[in-house]
């Protein structure tokens, strides 16, 4: 499904310097699919999921797999991101009735299409977090690496001899530790 958006310069009065019909100002990539309910759902993140509402004007943030703090950091990134643009009000951002979502109220303009702007700033929101979401992939995927093939230093070779004894510590196998009695253990054992 593709959507198409257009965005025109109302400061722009003049018909020849308007983008005329067919043509593209911006064009923008991302992985959304549209609802029944006319909601658009943009799923490029890799902490959350976003919907927005265009009957409602609201956008929501879900966690996608995993909650924690991660969650709560792209979230809160995401809605001031909005918010310096101009999209949302920022006295409207609360916690959604899902655990761990968000949403916040797109702000009502009779000069610009709302919907239009947030998805272009869910786009521009997408490529500044692009490198930091890389990064991260890369990241995870050096420490899996070096977790199962670690360098030279960084490990042991197993023997079992030298690292592992009958006897360790400072209870033989078979001795009672300090303070209990035999007694005591026959009674557990009844």
């Amino acid at each position: 499904m593709t959507i198409e958006v257009t965005i025109t310069d109302p400061q722009t009065d003049d018909d020849q310097k308007r983008v005329g019909a067919g043509e593209t100002q911006t064009k923008m990539k991302l992985d959304m699919r549209k609802g029944v309910d006319g909601s658009i759902m943009i799923f490029d993140h890799d902490d959350i999921d976003i919907v927005i509402m265009p009957k409602k004007r609201k956008i929501l943030t879900f966690a996608k797999e995993y909650y924690g703090e991660h969650v709560y950091e792209a979230q809160n990134r995401f809605f001031k991101f909005l918010m310096k643009r101009g999209i949302i009000d920022y006295n409207s951002v609360q916690g959604g009735n899902v655990f761990s979502s968000m949403e916040a109220a797109i702000q009502e303009s009779k000069q610009y299409n709302e919907i239009q702007h947030t998805l272009l700033a869910v786009s521009r929101f997408m490529d500044d977090e692009r490198p930091l979401m890389e990064f991260e992939k890369a990241f995870d995927a050096q420490e899996e690496s070096r977790l199962n093939e670690p360098p030279p230093g960084e490990s042991t070779e197993w023997d079992p001899d030298k690292y592992h004894s009958e006897k360790k510590g400072s209870i033989n196998r078979g001795q009672m530790p300090f303070g209990m009695s035999t007694a005591a253990v026959y009674r557990l054992e009844e």
